[in-house]
């Protein structure tokens, strides 16, 4: 009886032991102010502003919403016109310090959404508004000062996609004309 009860206290032990910690999941929201350069149109240094919320299982990879407007993307003081995005992205960063306190994170992204731009009344022709689908890649590096906040820079290249044709294989995407690059920093919050 004796053996059976340290082999039982033993097999216990070994199992609180050996136990996977539970995984969890940090989210995080980060506003952010940027600017837009080297796009189709010749944009260079338009301001834009958005939000990035999302979240990263086990530390490591995660999944993240981005949304960004970037008002008078076209500078033309004599119509209105703007570029909104909205994409959904997956994001891989490596914890250097940890997932708590201080420490830094390095991170690409990339992922799929819609890019619409709106332009108003030019020439008598009327306003005109296009949505379409786009993606964006990029990458950037989030910097903690205690475990729940810091700040976070990235760069990211966005760009339209005229067709998508899922019966082609590999070959999804056509290209569409609309691109830019987006330099953004901001704070974020976990």
């Amino acid at each position: 009886m004796r053996r059976v009860f340290k082999a039982l206290l033993l097999t216990a032990a070994v199992a609180c032991v050996g136990a996977p910690a539970q995984a969890r999941a940090e989210g995080f929201v980060s506003p952010w102010a940027g600017v837009n350069f080297s796009g189709s149109e010749g944009f260079e240094g338009k301001q834009a502003y958005g939000v990035n919320a999302g979240f990263m299982g086990a530390g490591i990879i995660g999944l993240e919403a981005s949304f960004g407007w970037a008002p008078n993307f076209l500078d033309e003081p004599d119509f209105d016109n703007g570029e909104f995005d909205a994409m959904a992205n997956i994001i891989v960063g490596i914890p250097i310090g940890g997932t708590h306190g201080a420490g830094l994170r390095p991170f690409v992204t990339g992922g799929l959404g819609a890019i619409h731009t709106s332009v108003g009344d030019v020439l008598g022709l009327g306003d005109r508004s296009n949505t379409d689908f786009g993606y964006n890649l990029g990458a950037g590096i989030m910097g903690y000062f205690a475990t729940h906040f810091g700040v976070r820079a990235d760069v990211r290249y966005l760009r339209t996609a005229s067709d998508v044709n899922f019966s082609n294989g590999l070959d999804v995407l056509t290209e569409g004309s609309f691109h830019f690059w987006r330099t953004t920093f901001g704070i974020v919050i976990k």
